[in-house]
């Protein structure tokens, strides 16, 4: 399939409200041992800084985890919660700025997507099957809900796409591998506005309506 343009610096260096909305609707590509996977995302949550008391750099919290948001606008920061789910996410602005956008769910971009990402998400199913000792799904035969809820969560995105912590700090305006490209129309009527997700520490900036999706 002929390949989109790729989102360049000058779409990450910027703000990051506006990176998260103009994000919907762009295709966030990925290549991985089962080959290129290509998602559309469809919900997105900003994370505005050292202001920003749902950021992980709130109050200038500046370690060797959150570093990647400190890099330029379109570097991947990605993060384990609970010990074992990758988040991801984009940077936003520039140098120093540590602004950032998380991904919370995509759709697949074609059906050759479609099939790897549900491959993806069945090896992870499956190894807590073998841990059960019950036996392994296959691509014809998997649960319902996996194929409705493929890549609907921050943690499921990562797993149907195959993102890591290998792909940490990485720039994603120059990477052959690991990048964002234009993708469907998206009309700002489209776009909808919400509180973020699993942030209630967060007191006031809880309530943020930043968070959005199709």
């Amino acid at each position: 399939m002929s390949e989109k343009r790729r989102l360049g610096r000058e779409f990450f260096a910027r703000d990051g409200i506006t990176v998260a909305r103009e994000l919907l609707g762009k295709t966030l590509v990925h290549r991985t041992p089962l080959g290129t996977v290509r998602g559309i995302l469809t919900e997105v949550e900003s994370y505005m800084g050292e202001t920003d008391k749902g950021s992980h750099t709130y109050g200038g919290r500046r370690t060797a985890r959150t570093e990647p948001m400190y890099h330029q606008g379109g570097t991947s920061y990605v993060y384990l919660i609970y010990g074992m789910y990758s988040c991801m996410n984009i940077a936003a602005m520039t140098e120093g700025n540590p602004q950032a956008v998380l991904l919370r769910s995509v759709m697949p971009a074609d059906r050759e997507s479609g099939r790897i990402m549900l491959q993806l998400r069945l090896e992870e199913l499956n190894r807590k099957q073998l841990k059960r000792e019950k036996e392994p799904y296959t691509l014809e035969h998997c649960p319902a809900s996996l194929k409705k809820h493929l890549a609907d969560g921050p943690g499921k995105l990562c797993m149907a796409m195959h993102i890591t912590a290998a792909d940490n700090d990485i720039d994603m305006v120059e990477s052959p591998d690991f990048y964002v490209t234009e993708g469907m129309e998206v009309k700002p009527s489209q776009i909808h506005a919400g509180k973020r997700i699993g942030i209630d520490y967060a007191e006031e900036a809880a309530d943020y309506l930043w968070r959005f999706y199709l």
